[in-house]
């Protein structure tokens, strides 16, 4: 939604930048792994304990991989390799940052204290997450429009950032997978009938 929304706005500032990333001889491809390692490391800080700093490192590492498109558009290195290579790197990122979460929210409390419920929230929101980049795979081989829904990749890592730094992420995880659902089934209407038209 953000992506639609902001497209225009938000690229003002990132072409620029992807500019000069481009003229340092940057990769889109060292981008989209740096900005997987950063994750990788935000979600480990998380696990760990420190979960505002990792949180906001997960932010961070999401902001950087963002920036590979523009990069691969400035320079002219846009392929489909580097597509995949992006793709499963956001996936890996996603699949990190609720596996932290998870992993924190069970070695928080003692198993009498704690609260299944929110480890399962994690993983319907991780699957909400993955299907609904499958659609918009699904939707693009079919050659029609899938993104869109109130929830994409961007929201989803906002909600979960402001969901550590407000503390409170009980309400983050069921505003999470309740809206990530609703997503999955917006993409699919939305490409079920566009599919119908074809």
């Amino acid at each position: 939604m953000i992506e639609l929304w902001t497209r225009q706005h938000v690229e003002k500032v990132v072409t620029p930048v992807g500019r000069g990333l481009a003229w340092m001889k940057v990769r889109p491809t060292h981008l989209t792994l740096t900005g997987l390692a950063v994750t990788l490391l935000g979600s480990a800080m998380l696990a760990n304990g420190d979960v505002t700093r990792g949180a906001l490192v997960i932010l961070a590492g999401s902001a950087l991989d963002g920036l590979d498109g523009a990069v691969a558009r400035a320079s002219g290195s846009a392929s489909a390799r580097g597509a995949l290579i992006d793709s499963v790197s956001d996936r890996l990122g996603e699949t990190s940052m609720f596996a932290a979460c998870a992993f924190w929210l069970a070695s928080r409390q003692s198993p009498a204290e704690g609260d299944p419920a929110l480890v399962v929230l994690c993983v319907l929101s991780l699957g909400a997450s993955i299907v609904i980049s499958y659609l918009r795979a699904k939707a693009d081989i079919g050659g029609v429009e899938g993104r869109g829904g109130i929830m994409g990749r961007a929201e989803r890592v906002i909600l979960f950032t402001v969901g550590f730094l407000l503390n409170q992420v009980t309400v983050m995880l069921w505003l999470m997978a309740t809206l990530t659902w609703l997503t999955v089934f917006q993409r699919f209407f939305k490409t079920w009938r566009q599919l119908a038209s074809e």
